[in-house]
């Protein structure tokens, strides 16, 4: 091979070398590198979004769950009576304005809202409100009301409809039961939600909502803009669904985490539910102050708590205040820094009228007015601790405590607000000026009082001691103290029940009884210590003698006498001892007041209530609680004894009160005293209301007060300034009047000169000093236990067992 000529490069087997360019990776090499990072990345990719998803369904089974289950916890409300209008009603001008201000109602020269009213002398004219009841929606009414002597003399349409026969003011709402976290919230529907309402808020919190899916990038630009011109926050930067999620599921940390998950909750809950959906809850949720442990939540409390307004009776200025308090509700508090609140308010007004939802006429006029915030709203009207706990002990037999702090009840009570008040403002003023008269030292008297409805057992009023308002020891309910003189009727009661033995004017013995009761001799006296000897049987009730009503009761039997008081519906055991005839028989005043409606209502007992019905949130009725009565006694007794207890009031031991009754009322009662004038008691009733009063000391000394110059005072002072009905004057049939003042009997049992009922005469009563076993009764005490219930009438109490829960 010639020298010149290049060497061969060698061949492989393999094939030809390939000659390389320095610095240049393999292409084999570089592919297989490539490919692992695109199968690593790949793989992250699909791992992050298999974990997106399922994140995603969590948060949309969070979102579902809570904004389709019960979203929130909701407290039980309790209200009032409604007031309801009708001709004829009993009805003073100064009682219905103070109704109407007690409900927030807007006096006006020419009212044309609901919820306000004018008054010219006894004239009134009311925008009255719709209001949801248990039996149906009452309308709102434009309503003319005239008043005359004392009565509804005018019910009108004033829009010229026809006359209504009846109308019902909106209830007054007098408590509520908070959830354990103490939020509190107006549940409101959409449709219930003021339009000017809606479009304030998207003005001022959210201008594209309807046309974002539940985040809007142009929208915080577009804030960020309008914030950054105006030198401060006037538009938010999330949408008004973000920020429901971030109040109803999420917490207030500002963290890239939750805001991550507010933009995907968002984003579901506008993929789930529509706009108007998400308004209302919202509207619902979004927190705007303190009320200092209460969470003011959602605009319809809201409305109440700042202006005493339901939502719909907002004005433009109202609601800027309230649109612009979303942003920060603590530092925007009108009551604390209402300089701040009137500034944002107005900044408000500017932004509605700059997009169109009011006019900049409309904006610059609502910037004159003031913040009209009123005090106390948003809570219950009044406070009624003493009633509310007797409506709580029988919510507490028909619910659980959690349903009635979570589920959102509507309790429609008995109470009579205009009662209410007059028994509220009777016993400080009396009691105080009793001691001053009597020299005691200020506030050692104290009082309860309990007043019912004859024919219903309503429960109207009910006061637990001398300070109202006071969430103390209730005495109405739960101080049992011996009832002295107010047992007579019972047994008077039993007696005229036998008409062949005994009529109003059957004759009496009043003469000293002296017994042996054990290892002890029971010789009790009349109050003033005097013996009458022979006396009619209504003189000795009317003058509440001790020794005929003993000589009576003994001739009835303890037994027959403690029969009749179960009839009448005590429930707590009564001990069958002599001494039970003069009132060692303990009870409370709602006690009493229950066996003192069934004589009022003719023998026919309906026991107590405070509650009519229960409805959900929803409007469906829950629990009824109907009207149960049931006869127990004849009514032709009861007729009659209620003929001995008027005289009571007009020749017997309440004459007082007799004296004071105005023309043409009739009222019956008894009064009642205890040994060494430990308890003054007086119970009585006119044609619809039955009334119980008790005054003492807590600390069981004496006071020396009997009935009738104690607690009779403070009776009439309460009874005589509501509206009553006279006693009926109509007998049950059987019953004959006899002539003007005297007696009425049982027909066929014509009273004669010497009295008597029928054929046989009263058990004689023997001699000055008599043993227990020669007067007819056992020969010792019986056992101190209750009559089996089958003994006693319990037919209306197996529909309503609330007396007995609280005493058995």
């Amino acid at each position: 091979m010639p020298a010149w000529l290049p060497a061969r490069i060698p061949v492989s087997s393999g094939g030809a070398d390939v000659a390389r360019r320095p610095g240049r990776a393999p292409v084999r090499r570089r592919r297989g590198i490539g490919g692992f990072l695109f199968r690593w990345i790949l793989l992250i990719l699909v791992g992050v979004g298999l974990a997106g998803t399922l994140y995603s369904i969590h948060l949309d089974r969070v979102v579902r769950g809570k904004f389709e289950g019960q979203r929130w916890a909701l407290p039980a409300r309790v209200f009032a009576r409604p007031l309801e209008l009708y001709a004829d009603r009993p009805l003073l001008g100064d009682q219905l304005q103070a109704e109407l201000d007690r409900l927030n109602y807007r006096r006006t020269a020419a009212p044309d809202v609901p919820g306000s009213y004018s008054r010219d002398g006894e004239r009134f004219l009311i925008r009255t409100r719709s209001f949801r009841f248990w039996d149906g929606e009452e309308p709102a009414y434009a309503l003319k009301v005239g008043l005359a002597e004392g009565r509804v003399a005018e019910l009108d349409d004033a829009s010229g409809g026809p006359a209504p026969a009846l109308v019902r003011l909106d209830p007054m709402l007098i408590a509520s039961i908070y959830p354990t976290h103490n939020e509190d919230r107006v549940l409101l529907r959409r449709k219930d939600i003021p339009d000017l309402l809606i479009r304030t808020l998207i003005a001022v919190e959210d201008r594209s909502f309807y046309r974002h899916i539940g985040v809007d990038p142009r929208g915080i630009v577009r804030a960020s803009f309008s914030n950054l011109r105006a030198g401060g926050v006037v538009e938010g930067a999330s949408t008004l669904t973000q920020q429901l999620v971030k109040n109803f599921y999420l917490t207030a940390d500002r963290t890239f985490e939750r805001k991550i998950n507010e933009a995907l909750m968002a984003l579901l809950l506008e993929r789930r539910y529509s706009k108007d959906e998400i308004l209302e809850a919202y509207a619902n949720e979004i927190y705007l102050g303190q009320d200092g442990s209460r969470a003011i939540h959602g605009f319809g409390l809201a409305s109440s708590f700042f202006f005493n307004k339901p939502i719909e009776e907002l004005g433009i200025p109202e609601t800027a205040l309230l649109a612009g308090m979303v942003q920060a509700p603590s530092s925007l508090d009108p009551r604390r820094r209402s300089e701040a609140a009137l500034k944002r308010r107005n900044l408000v007004l500017d932004l509605m009228a700059r997009d169109g939802v009011i006019s900049q006429a409309d904006a610059e006029a609502a910037k004159g007015a003031p913040l009209g915030i009123a005090e106390g709203g948003g809570r219950p009207v009044g406070s009624y601790p003493d009633f509310i706990s007797l409506v709580r002990r029988q919510l507490q037999r028909d619910y659980r405590e959690e349903d009635l702090r979570s589920e959102g009840l509507n309790i429609f009570t008995t109470l009579d607000p205009l009662v209410q008040f007059e028994v509220e403002k009777a016993l400080p003023s009396r009691l105080s000026e009793l001691e001053k008269s009597r020299r005691m030292k200020a506030g050692s008297l104290e009082a309860a009082a309990v007043v019912t409805s004859v024919a219903q057992g309503e429960v109207l009023a009910l006061a637990g001691g001398r300070e109202a308002g006071y969430a103390g020891f209730n005495r109405a309910l739960d101080s049992v103290r011996s009832i002295g003189s107010l047992v007579k009727p019972a047994i008077y009661l039993a007696a005229l029940s036998k008409p062949e033995r005994y009529s109003l004017t059957t004759s009496l013995q009043d003469t000293p009884v002296s017994m042996r009761v054990g290892d002890k001799i029971w010789a009790p006296k009349n109050y003033d210590r005097r013996v009458n000897g022979s006396v009619t049987l209504h003189r000795a009730l009317s003058s509440s003698l001790n020794l005929a009503t003993v000589h009576l009761g003994l001739s009835l039997g303890i037994t027959e006498v403690t029969d009749t008081l179960y009839r009448l519906g005590a429930q707590r055991r009564i001990s069958k001892v002599p001494a039970m005839l003069l009132g060692a028989v303990s009870l409370s005043p709602l006690e009493v007041a229950q066996v003192y409606q069934t004589i009022a209502a003719g023998g026919y007992r309906a026991p107590l209530r405070a509650i009519r019905e229960v409805m959900d949130p929803n409007g469906r009725p829950l629990n009824r609680y109907p009207l149960a009565v049931e006869a127990v006694v004849d009514p032709r007794a009861a007729y009659l004894t209620t003929w001995a207890m008027q005289r009571v009031v007009t020749h017997g031991t309440a004459r007082w009160l007799g004296e004071k009754l105005p023309k043409g009322m009739t009222m019956a009662g008894k009064t009642g005293t205890t040994d060494e004038m430990r308890d003054s008691w007086y119970a009585g009733f006119s044609g619809d209301k039955v009334a119980v009063v008790w005054v003492g000391r807590d600390d069981y000394q004496p006071m020396g007060l009997a009935g009738g110059a104690g607690a009779l005072r403070v009776w009439g002072d309460f009874m005589l300034a509501i509206p009553n009905e006279p006693l009926s004057d109509i007998p049950p049939e059987g019953v004959v009047v006899a002539g003007k003042g005297e007696a009425p009997y049982i027909a066929g049992t014509a009273p004669t000169a010497r009295g008597g009922g029928g054929a046989k005469k009263p058990a004689p009563t023997r001699g000055d000093t008599q043993d227990l076993a020669q007067s007819g009764a056992p020969s010792a005490p019986e056992p101190e236990s209750a009559p089996e219930p089958k003994e006693a009438p319990k037919a209306s109490s197996r529909k309503n067992l609330f007396m007995s829960d609280f005493y058995n």
